[in-house]
């Protein structure tokens, strides 16, 4: 099935896993950019052409942190997803993120929760996430977390 002008931005600084990953969400439909594994250069390919989803490793090549790529990818409106084994670390930038799928993860599993989010960003919640997808919603656009 051919997902019309969904667009993926992947950074990940593992170049056989982030292929096997573009491979797997070509496969489903998704039209993936070329990927990156440094921060200035997923930032160069957003500002050229705007992806709907980011799918962002927290260690990047060259010491880079995925957290601040998150912090300037949302501030430019594109949602980020954290693809990486360091759970904690995730789960402490949630605002920065719409959500964690941690390593290891399946290529198939990978799919089925960018497929989750996407329909989530939009308020479509007619699928169940995946097994292993943690969702931060309250960094869904125009949702705003509660007043601590």
């Amino acid at each position: 099935m051919k997902r019309l002008g969904i667009t993926l931005l992947i950074v990940e600084d593992e170049v056989l896993p982030a292929m096997a990953l573009r491979d797997e969400l070509e496969d489903a439909g998704y039209e993936v950019m070329d990927l990156t594994e440094r921060h200035q250069e997923a930032l160069a390919a957003a500002r050229a052409r705007k992806p709907d989803l980011a799918l962002v490793n927290i260690e990047l090549q060259g010491h880079d942190d995925g957290i601040e790529l998150a912090r300037e990818l949302k501030a430019m409106g594109v949602p980020v997803l954290f693809i990486s084994g360091q759970v904690s670390r995730a789960r402490s930038a949630q605002t920065v993120a719409i959500g964690s799928l941690p390593k290891p993860y399946s290529a198939m599993d990978m799919v089925k929760a960018v497929d989750y989010l996407l329909r989530h960003l939009v308020g479509d919640e007619s699928v169940l996430p995946p097994q292993g997808l943690e969702v931060f919603d309250e960094t869904v656009p125009g949702l705003e977390p509660d007043p601590v």
